[in-house]
């Protein structure tokens, strides 16, 4: 795997983790882009995605510090960490739940499909802002809130689907300003994050792979994910009141339909749009 591979899907992963745009999706494309080129991806896939994972993590840690030290060190007046927690239980339960049925997505059949959707989610984001005009937002988070934004994470574990885009349409329709929706989506991935880190770092470590997780390739990866995602989740904080999010819709409604055009003429090695088959019974 060349350094510029390691580069690019890095800063791929960075800013697609916290712009609404899909960074499971976006990798998946990216990493058919470049193969065409003739870039060769990383010989260790799961060691190179752990340390994009940890990348992401970092940036999302390093941007909130204060907000995790405070809830380290008052765990119960501070009701951040309850609520991360009650937020992070529905996409807990579509794992165990539809765990294989989603690893089958990855395949890429249902990409652009995905993309649509997350489309579809930034344009209601919108909508919802505009029937909203006028009425007072909420700017704490409370239970029914963040039980809706979980739900909307669970959604978003379909590769395609944001899962920034995803939590921020659910704590919008939940009467939160955008700035305190932002802020805590952007806390829910942590969790979010770590899990995913957690396990492929204990599949990398039974297949042996703590020696790839530090080669340079992984390295590289890592410090682009952390730096770009850093600057994502900057831009998104700053910018979010203003942000048109139909800019954001067309954009990844565009790639969506690039997408299954690649599935219909079998571009790029994309699997064609099918459902997958179901196993036999007996």
């Amino acid at each position: 795997m060349s350094y510029l591979f390691s580069a690019i899907v890095g800063i791929v992963q960075g800013l697609a983790e916290f712009l609404p745009i899909s960074s499971s999706g976006h990798i998946i494309v990216a990493e058919k882009l470049l193969s065409l080129l003739g870039y060769e991806g990383s010989a260790n896939p799961l060691a190179f995605s752990v340390m994009l994972h940890m990348g992401t993590l970092l940036a999302v840690a390093v941007i909130f510090w204060k907000d995790w030290i405070d809830m380290i060190l008052h765990p119960v007046k501070n009701r951040t960490l309850l609520l991360l927690f009650i937020a992070s239980l529905p996409a807990l339960l579509f794992v165990i739940a539809f765990g294989d049925a989603i690893d089958s997505l990855f395949e890429g059949w249902f990409l652009g499909i995905a993309f649509l959707i997350t489309a579809a989610f930034l344009v209601l984001i919108e909508m919802v802002g505009r029937w909203n005009t006028g009425r007072a937002k909420k700017t704490e988070v409370n239970i029914p809130t963040a039980v809706t934004m979980g739900v909307f994470q669970g959604i978003a574990l379909l590769p395609g689907v944001s899962r920034s885009g995803s939590t921020l349409l659910g704590g919008v329709a939940s009467g939160l300003n955008r700035q305190t929706a932002a802020k805590f989506s952007f806390m829910m991935s942590a969790p979010a994050i770590l899990g995913g880190f957690l396990s492929e770092g204990k599949k990398a470590l039974e297949q042996d792979a703590l020696p790839a997780m530090f080669s340079p390739e992984s390295l590289i990866g890592f410090l682009f994910a952390a730096i770009f995602g850093f600057l994502a989740i900057r831009y998104m904080l700053r910018l979010i009141e203003r942000i048109s999010f139909y800019k954001f819709a067309l954009y990844v409604g565009i790639v969506g339909v690039a997408v299954i055009i690649f599935q219909v003429t079998g571009t790029l090695g994309f699997p064609p749009i099918a459902l997958p088959q179901a196993a036999p019974i007996g």
